[in-house]
């Protein structure tokens, strides 16, 4: 395969209350998820996972110290021509001679703080955090009995999911892990014998010899042996079993493995968790699960309308890279809250990816990022957190593009994009931007003549973050509010429409 591979190119290719919760629990216990999907598809998604709404997360290993290009180097290092490939020859020397494996001991994280960087997820208003406990590369961010090419017996010498799963709980949020280790099939050249990744001695972190190339393919030919999937399940349970995570997070590729790993591995979490008493899921990607079977997760992409079901958008704070990398292209904190009211609207969960550096610095800009969208939420998130789908999402005339990498295509929201959520007797009006040439905002879909909200429903109207009193009027046209002088704070903003 004599091209640079990329996740995106890869997948466009294969892919064109406590007493209630008490009882819950009890009832659940009841029903123990059997090892299929017609009783996995029972299981529903946590109603903290309902309520929580923003999450992080972060692509932090051994891919951290090269800083080049995207996460995928491990991979792109041995492709002759690749950009990985020409840099790495610059700086480090042909793969033949450094492999990847040599950044190993190059790997410190001196700088790592785990309570430092789960106070800053609280403060970004995150509500569930965690780590890539494993990526494709092979290398195991825990302390593993299973692999011993792991974080806490070589590189930090550090077991970086137990850390954070501390810090992060201590922090009052959910503790996630985020698990991409089926991809390792296929991943290195392991049929190459001019490189390490061909050598039996590294098989641990390479994986077997793979005949062929899997990423030619939907799916992979030959398929995983059975060592390699039992390895994978492995891995799994042990980071079930060690850090009892609140949501597992799969990449995707679950489909290149056997049902009865995968049934296998789920049933055993959803029934260790009944132990744990804990509400607990996991995410997939397009149809690598049946559905119902989990929380389908839309990896830089969303949905364009209103859905029944709880997803999730899974994206990062650059646009290119998942990890950290010179020169990155951040995103402004003020499109990620755009990003997250429309998910949110339409039903959804944003679990959002940061990039640390391999010393363990948080990079500046990522902070200042994080520390804006967490002032945002300590305004509006009221309109954000606990909150269920309207009967509409929202109105303007800003068109996503839906789906898996829909969001590079996505244009800005304008001042008339505007989106809804609700609580009980009282509805979120969620404006995407402010007005620069009126002094008035109309929300048309809740004009009288469609009776979503009925002439004389609406009680009063606040608007969060500020103490104007607001004068309105509601009739065929729509909603018509007087803004205040005096903007509420930076980005979106948000009414509270009281109704009767």
């Amino acid at each position: 395969m004599n091209r640079q591979c990329t996740r995106r190119t890869f997948l466009r290719t294969i892919g064109a209350g406590a007493t209630a919760l008490k009882t819950s629990h009890v009832l659940r216990a009841q029903q123990a998820s059997a090892p299929t999907w017609d009783s996995l598809a029972k299981h529903t998604a946590p109603a903290w996972f309902d309520d929580a709404k923003f999450g992080i997360y972060f692509h932090w290993g051994i891919f951290s110290v090269p800083a080049f290009d995207n996460e995928w180097y491990s991979r792109n290092m041995y492709i002759e021509g690749s950009r990985a490939n020409k840099f790495h020859n610059l700086v480090y020397g042909p793969p033949s001679k450094f492999g990847y494996k040599d950044f190993i001991p190059m790997f410190h994280a001196e700088k790592f703080k785990p309570e430092e960087w789960a106070e800053l997820f609280r403060k970004a208003g995150a509500k569930f955090a965690g780590p890539v406990a494993e990526h494709a590369d092979g290398f195991s961010m825990w302390d593993s009995k299973v692999n011993k090419w792991n974080a806490a017996r070589m590189g930090p010498r550090r077991d970086v999911v137990g850390e954070m799963s501390k810090a992060i709980r201590n922090e009052g949020m959910k503790f996630i892990a985020t698990l991409h280790h089926q991809w390792l099939w296929g991943w290195y050249p392991t049929m190459d014998r001019s490189v390490d990744a061909s050598d039996p001695e590294y098989a641990g972190l390479y994986g077997p010899p793979a005949p062929g190339s899997p990423f030619d393919y939907g799916k992979p030919t030959p398929p995983p042996p059975q060592d390699f999937q039992d390895t994978w399940e492995g891995k799994t349970k042990e980071v079930i079993d060690k850090y009892q995570p609140s949501l597992i997070y799969f990449d995707s590729r679950l489909n290149f493995l056997d049902e009865r790993h995968l049934t296998g591995v789920i049933s055993y979490y959803y029934n260790q968790a009944e132990r744990w008493q804990e509400e607990v899921s996991v995410t997939y990607k397009e149809k690598d699960l049946p559905p119902g079977v989990g929380i389908l997760d839309i990896e830089r992409g969303r949905l364009g309308e209103l859905a029944s079901y709880k997803w999730l958008t899974d994206d990062a704070i650059d646009w290119n890279s998942w990890c950290d990398v010179q020169n990155q292209s951040y995103k402004s904190a003020d499109r990620v809250v755009d990003e997250l009211v429309d998910i949110v609207s339409k039903n959804g969960s944003l679990l959002l990816d940061i990039t640390p550096r391999a010393d363990g610095v948080m990079p500046e800009p990522v902070v200042e990022r994080l520390l804006a969208i967490g002032k945002w939420l300590s305004v509006n998130g009221e309109a954000i957190y606990g909150t269920r789908p309207w009967k509409r999402f929202g109105e303007g005339p800003t068109q996503i593009k839906p789906g898996m990498f829909g969001e590079e295509k996505t244009p800005d929201f304008t001042a008339q994009d505007i989106r809804f959520t609700s609580r009980w007797k009282t509805l979120y009006a969620i404006a995407l931007d402010w007005p620069q040439s009126t002094t008035d905002i109309i929300i048309k879909s809740l004009n009288t003549n469609d009776a979503l909200v009925a002439k004389g429903e609406i009680a009063n109207i606040f608007l969060l973050g500020s103490d104007a009193k607001l004068s309105w009027q509601h009739n065929g046209e729509g909603l018509r509010i007087t803004l205040p002088p005096q903007k509420p704070g930076d980005f979106a903003y948000a009414f509270k429409i009281l109704l009767n």
